[in-house]
């Protein structure tokens, strides 16, 4: 029973021996020596002074009574018998980190975050075209800040707040910035700006600051010495040679590589089925393949590169992108197509002109009579002046006319709205105006947003005869315009022919909410229009 006693006690001892490693070499003699149990005792009293002490001087347990500073060295994870310096050195670091990012908050003024805005119902994000005011200048409301390109234009961005801008977070063009994202930050005081020199927004509110500490080392792992395999395990068993190997040889390879010819397909007719140069030509022959003319190839024997060039997006190009994609996916477009005469409406407009440079005026084009009768023919047909809905088909009372114009930044489609109360010269001038800050990208929301149906004319700039245009959502139709051409038509009169000039238009439409009698019927409307142009003056 004795010998059993000391195994045991000696075996509490051992349970203690991770701490005790901690100290000195005697320490850990004495520990298996007769007078051990007081040794030990003696050891721990004097380090529960010594972190006594510590916990004093690093203020560790300010505000806590002393018969309390056991609890708080437990709290921080100091251990009470062998402290090891390693954890008082972090308890430190750890105070002064805090204390500073503390500070660091609190010695920010009060500042105001400026979001990149949503100018556009369509708008998820934007660039910064330029700044107007710089670091450092006084900013009042109604001042523009910035020039920001939205999904379709380039918009002024005003001040709401009188102050000064302290600091631009996102400078000239800065791409892709999403909506809500901080772009800048304005103070109250001038005296404020220096402050904010070196500012940079955080994430979250929360998770920023916490994000800047540096991680706690993790807990050194001691080292777990793994099994030694033996070279047996390591290697692995030869597969067995496939039975399914094709042989041929290295011509006959190297002629199959060339014209990218599969060796399974060809049956070999050489020794023990080796494919061999006749096999090749054989097969490249049934396939009409030219033996002789083999892929370019460089010196080195690699296919010549393509010589290119990467053009970034521009934010229109990809909404325009997006847009027409979504368009052709999801509307079901149908296409009626109509030959109109033009020989009337080219001699009213030639008088037009006429009167229009009399008095100062700008000049009437073809599309600004095509503007004015498409309008007309919506008033007459007003199923086509429709959007398509879930829920209902919503019909529309105005009549606003789309113009699609082409710029070296993208297509841009400026309204005219109320085009059919508007007379020819308004018309005209308008449509100059807008084809002009569509070509300075100056375009503002209202400038393109609430159009009901478009027209698009490639005939007049570009001599395009006819051809089918993609419905800009949520409208239900576009017109393509294409060229007058002069052609022969048969006449009652002696001379048994006649001249006449010949438009052809194409009415792109929504089968959802215009069905094809009804897109008939608007293209009969439309034509009237065109061929009898003085009933538009009416």
């Amino acid at each position: 029973m004795a010998y059993a006693s000391r195994i045991i006690n000696h075996s509490k001892k051992l349970r203690n021996v991770p701490n005790l490693l901690r100290q000195d070499h005697a320490v850990l003699v004495r520990c298996f020596s007769n007078g051990a149990q007081s040794s030990v005792c003696k050891i721990e009293a004097a380090e529960r002074e010594r972190v006594s002490k510590f916990v004093a001087c690093n203020h560790v347990s300010s505000g806590l009574p002393r018969n309390n500073c056991s609890r708080a060295i437990m709290r921080l994870g100091i251990p009470t018998v062998g402290v090891a310096y390693s954890r008082e050195l972090t308890c430190s670091q750890v105070q002064s980190r805090r204390g500073f990012a503390s500070d660091a908050v609190s010695s920010l003024p009060p500042h105001q975050e400026i979001g990149m805005p949503s100018l556009s119902p369509t708008m998820t994000e934007g660039n910064i075209a330029r700044w107007l005011k710089k670091e450092g200048d006084k900013v009042n409301p109604g001042e523009v800040l910035c020039e920001v390109e939205t999904d379709k234009a380039t918009v002024e961005m005003e001040c709401m707040e009188e102050g000064y801008l302290a600091k631009i977070i996102k400078g000239d063009g800065s791409k892709e910035i999403k909506v809500g994202e901080i772009i800048a930050i304005t103070v109250e005081e001038e005296e404020d700006i220096a402050k904010f020199k070196d500012y940079s927004p955080s994430t979250s509110d929360s998770g920023a600051p916490a994000a800047k500490e540096p991680a706690a080392p993790p807990p050194k792992q001691e080292p777990v010495q793994q099994p030694v395999s033996s070279p047996e395990a390591k290697s692995k068993p030869c597969s067995p040679p496939s039975e399914d190997r094709l042989f041929a040889s290295p011509l006959a390879r190297k002629m199959a590589e060339d014209h990218k010819v599969p060796l399974s397909s060809i049956k070999g007719t050489g020794p023990d089925g080796r494919i061999v140069k006749a096999d090749i030509e054989d097969y490249l022959a049934s396939r009409g393949k030219d033996v002789s003319a083999p892929t370019p190839k460089t010196k080195d024997g690699k296919l010549e590169a393509l010589d290119y060039v990467d053009i970034p997006h521009s934010q229109i190009r990809k909404v325009t992108a997006s847009g027409l994609l979504i368009s052709k996916q999801t509307i079901p477009h149908y296409y009626l197509t109509v030959d109109t005469c033009v020989d009337k409406l080219l001699d009213l407009r030639s008088q037009l002109n006429s009167l229009q440079e009399a008095s100062g005026g700008k000049r009437i084009s073809v599309n600004d009579l095509v503007i004015k009768a498409a309008a007309l023919a919506l008033r007459k047909v007003p199923q086509c002046n429709s959007s398509w809905t879930d829920d209902y088909i919503r019909q529309y009372n105005n009549v606003n006319i789309n113009v699609s114009v082409q710029t070296e930044n993208g297509l841009y489609v400026p309204v005219i709205r109320n085009a059919d109360k508007k007379g020819l010269s308004s018309i005209s001038l308008e449509v100059k105006q807008l084809a002009q800050k569509a070509k300075e990208n100056s375009l503002k929301p209202e400038d393109y947003e609430g159009g009901t149906f478009t027209v698009s004319n490639l005939g007049g700039p570009f001599g395009i005869k006819q051809f089918c245009a993609i419905i800009n959502p949520p409208q239900s139709g576009i017109l393509a315009v294409g060229s007058a051409e002069k052609r022969v038509i048969p006449s009652s009169g002696p001379e048994q022919f006649q001249f006449a000039s010949f438009m052809s238009v194409t009415l792109s439409c929504d089968h959802r909410v215009i069905d094809g009698a009804i897109g008939a019927e608007w293209l009969k409307a439309f034509k009237g229009y065109i061929e009898n142009p003085e009933s538009m003056l009416l």
